[in-house]
């Protein structure tokens, strides 16, 4: 099997496993990667995350043009911009996993910094996470938007809509965005019960151990 063919193969099946699991329904979420020639695989427009088919992936090469498989998702211009902006990421998540969604929803939460330092791998994986304001699904100011970040957040909820994680390789995205639902549901499972967060002390030294962007 070829290196792009294991790809494919891992990228469905990640998508399957988020999808069996109720991370996103439907024909909602898309994900993405990198290629060893710089080219992408994409999510097909449309598409289920449970069903995909492995060769009707959509084929982009290094200059970004359309090659093969079916037409891509609608969402492109995200994803094409945390490429642009991380030149370490080698895949994309994004999902419309119910709990982020509902956090992102609520009036009094930090744009800036999304969640409370519940745990100290929610910073691990994902540093701080930039609350972005509500764009139609697929308008190109979501990648501008994303754009502005200037590749310092490596995950973005999109008011309304859904968490976007950039990631070394699809494993660690994977990983990133699953943290990051789980990070949503316990914020929500404890408002208003004043938890004991981590204090800045303990924040500090999770962010110097593990070496996490937290700018």
């Amino acid at each position: 099997m070829s290196e792009e063919s294991r790809l494919r193969e891992e990228m469905c099946t990640l998508a399957a496993s988020l999808h069996s699991r109720g991370l996103t329904h439907g024909a909602t979420g898309n994900v993405s990667a990198r290629t060893s020639d710089g080219g992408l695989l994409v999510t097909p427009t449309g598409s289920t995350l449970g069903t995909l088919d492995p060769a009707r992936l959509s084929r982009f090469d290094a200059s970004g043009r359309h090659v093969d498989g079916d037409k891509p998702t609608k969402e492109m211009p995200l994803h094409e911009a945390f490429y642009e902006t991380r030149s370490r990421a080698g895949a994309i998540v994004h999902l419309h996993s119910t709990h982020s969604v509902a956090w992102s929803l609520l009036p009094d939460v930090d744009p800036d910094n999304l969640f409370p330092p519940l745990t100290a791998y929610s910073i691990m994986q994902l540093g701080k996470v930039k609350l972005l304001p509500y764009f139609i699904p697929g308008d190109v100011a979501i990648g501008e938007a994303i754009r502005g970040l200037a590749g310092k957040r490596s995950a973005v909820m999109l008011a309304n809509h859904g968490p976007v994680v950039a990631g070394k390789d699809l494993r660690a995205a994977g990983q990133a965005i699953e943290e990051l639902e789980e990070t949503a549901r316990l914020a929500l499972l404890t408002r208003g019960l004043s938890p004991s967060v981590l204090t800045s002390e303990q924040i500090a030294q999770v962010v110097t151990k593990f070496d996490v962007e937290w700018s």
